[in-house]
């Protein structure tokens, strides 16, 4: 779960993460805790797309247009955007809409953003996502894959950009999501109650610690807290220089062609996940371990269900990948 949020953050091109796991085992406290260790970023002041200074990509109209006309622009460093996605939230929160109080005060129709425009270059975090209304997945995943989110509204046209790593999360007893919002999702890992008597103690006594003194307990990890935050930045900045062999790229095709996955998604990701885990670990080069460690978190919810199948997904991906990388 921590390695595939960690890989996410550094090349959010992956397409986000969905976890699900038995109840109580921690999978928000972690979703949540990603955001601490990402870098500050650069926003133009006042922006509500938290647009990016010079990436056209990452920077709304507005301010693309005073840029053209040469306007003085101020920006601010700000923290990465976490925004939680509430279950009954309505597809205008989620967009954004007409700002009603300006059109009746004033008699102008402006955009009022949604909390697709505040993760913007953010974190976009959706708990419970396999109990979320089906047209919310999708317009979740449509902006997620595009990075741009259209809203028409009262004979108001708006496009924004919206890029930002999904993560959802969901117990597998509430009911599953649909296969194909399931593939949408770049990465999935399963998460299970831990059984070891002397490592549930362990988490306890932490989770006692903490809740005792949590500043004393922030300062005891802050070291290997800084530590990681300095590896993402770096793994950051060297993921466009890492190469992948063909003949490896070749096997993961046929790993995917194997397992009889549909489309081409699993494929890009294996790729780009391999990379993430080479600039991760400081390497230039993807190695066969790279990809014998990401390849089940991306192509686990991608294999098609046979009912009386007992054998977990995850190590029917790890038997095909053995076979066709030995």
């Amino acid at each position: 779960m921590k390695l595939a949020l960690i890989l996410n953050v550094i090349d959010p091109k992956i397409g986000g993460v969905m976890i699900m796991g038995d109840r109580g085992t921690g999978k928000s406290t972690t979703i949540r805790a990603i955001a601490d260790l990402l870098p500050e970023i650069e926003v133009v002041e006042d922006d509500p797309f938290n647009s990016h200074i010079s990436d056209y990509e990452l920077m709304s109209n507005e301010i693309k247009q005073r840029i053209e006309q040469n306007n003085k622009i101020n920006t601010t460093f700000i923290k990465v955007p976490m925004i939680d996605l509430p279950l009954g939230a309505t597809e205008d929160r989620v967009c954004g809409t007409i700002d009603i109080e300006k059109a009746l005060n004033e008699g102008i129709k402006t955009f009022e953003p949604g909390l697709l425009a505040k993760a913007n270059r953010g974190i976009l975090y959706v708990d419970e996502v396999n109990l979320l209304d089906d047209h919310l997945v999708d317009i979740l995943l449509d902006s997620a894959a595009s990075g741009w989110n259209t809203v028409e509204r009262e004979g108001i046209s708006i496009r924004h950009p919206a890029r930002f790593v999904l993560v959802g999360s969901g117990n597998p007893e509430e009911g599953e999501l649909r296969p194909q919002l399931l593939d949408r999702f770049g990465m999935h890992a399963e998460i299970r109650t831990v059984r070891e008597p002397s490592l549930r103690v362990k988490i306890v006594e932490q989770r006692s610690k903490f809740d005792s003194d949590p500043h004393l307990c922030l300062q005891e990890f802050q070291d290997q807290q800084l530590k990681l935050k300095h590896r993402i930045i770096e793994a950051q900045k060297s993921l466009g220089n890492i190469k992948i062999d063909y003949d490896l790229r070749v096997k993961i095709s046929a790993v995917c062609g194997e397992l009889d996955v549909d489309g081409l998604r699993g494929d890009i990701v294996i790729n780009r996940a391999a990379k993430a885990l080479a600039a991760y670990n400081s390497r230039e080069q993807v190695n066969t371990n790279d990809i014998r460690t990401v390849i089940t978190l991306c192509l686990r919810h991608r294999l098609r269900k046979d009912p009386l199948d007992t054998v977990d997904s995850g190590s029917k991906v790890q038997c095909v990948f053995e076979s066709i990388f030995v």
